[in-house]
């Protein structure tokens, strides 16, 4: 679940984005956090208007959605998040697009909101009562390329109001995430049902180059695991470190590829053997397109569909050798796996 925060000076989003992440394990990012980086990396002093003319600057120049754009990177599957200083309509374009994002708006009283400012007396805040309308003129603008807050407040479906005590907030906030994981909950398919498995065999992979895990299933029952770990009885990399070896290719490139460990895939399948489970017919799901070699066996071990997490940034050799076996490869998401010096 993702939920985007929005909302007037001093309403209560960094509140309710702090409740959500030190009691309900969300991450908290704050698009701010993007222009804090610039201020640092100008010098310049970290003061709300200066924030605010620097934002406004990187609009002009990486468009509306860039804090939006570059938040949206750093996200990853199956976890929640809080994403604050939503300031753009274009940052919420952006943000919906990714699945279960919900708007919130959370609204306060105008007096109320200019009591806790006096309350927490941060540095930069208004003094005055006509000194914070005017401040949140500025976040009201007709240009496109500026922070247009009052057009992100009206985008909001979910409105929280804050007007009563802190435990009043937390309150509200427990009853909405109860009815949004309900909103949200979707049950797995079979794939991701034995991806997910997957993922949690990756966790005793003993190489961190790139801990994986591998399940093999067959009419909806898992027939053997296997994960990235050296030999029976040999050292791993987490022990001794990576046995790196150099590849000269065709082309004339060389990559470099730890080869201390057995991959997942040749693991599940040595698994089956060992036991004498047959694997005929069955799917196998791993973290990427598996590697040439893994390829091979995975064809000579009758395994007729492949669904990988990503793909592999070297699987192109492995793409053409399973669509001339005919194996189904299936590849859940665009990203692409990468390793260093390949």
């Amino acid at each position: 679940m993702i939920i985007g925060v929005t909302g007037l000076y001093a309403a209560g989003k960094d509140t309710l984005a702090e409740y959500l992440e030190k009691r309900q394990g969300f991450v908290h990012y704050s698009l701010s956090d993007e222009i804090r980086e610039e201020c640092r990396k100008r010098q310049m002093k970290m003061s709300r208007d200066n924030m605010i003319s620097l934002a406004n600057e990187l609009r002009r120049k990486e468009g509306p959605g860039v804090f939006a754009a570059r938040v949206k990177a750093k996200l990853e599957a199956n976890k929640d998040y809080v994403l604050t200083s939503i300031r753009n309509p274009v940052e919420i374009d952006i943000l919906k697009k990714i699945p279960d994002f919900v708007l919130i708006n959370i609204d306060a009283d105008v007096k109320n909101r200019f009591s806790w400012i006096q309350r927490r007396a941060r540095e930069g805040d208004p003094e005055t009562l006509a000194e914070l309308e005017a401040k949140e003129k500025q976040e009201k603008s007709s240009d496109p390329n500026k922070q247009q807050l009052h057009k992100c407040i009206k985008l909001a479906k979910i409105v929280i109001k804050n007007d009563s005590s802190i435990e009043g907030l937390y309150e509200k906030v427990d009853n909405l995430l109860s009815d949004l994981r309900k909103r949200f909950h979707k049950r797995p398919s079979w794939d991701e049902y034995f991806m997910g498995i997957a993922q949690s065999v990756a966790r005793r992979a003993t190489c961190d180059r790139g801990r994986s895990g591998c399940v093999i299933a067959r009419d909806k029952q898992i027939m053997v695991t296997g994960y990235v770990g050296s030999p029976l009885g040999v050292a791993h990399c987490d022990e001794i470190g990576h046995q790196m070896k150099a590849t000269i290719h065709e082309d004339g490139h060389q990559s470099n590829h730890c080869v201390r460990t057995t991959h997942a895939e040749q693991n599940a399948i040595c698994q089956a053997a060992r036991r004498g489970i047959p694997i005929q017919g069955s799917t196998l799901y791993c973290r990427m397109t598996p590697c040439y070699v893994c390829a091979k066996m995975i064809i000579n071990a009758g395994v007729v569909k492949v669904v990988a997490e990503n793909d592999y940034h070297a699987g192109g050799d492995s793409h053409r050798l399973f669509k001339e076996a005919g194996i189904k490869l299936e590849i859940l998401n665009k990203q692409i796996e990468k390793y260093s010096n390949q």
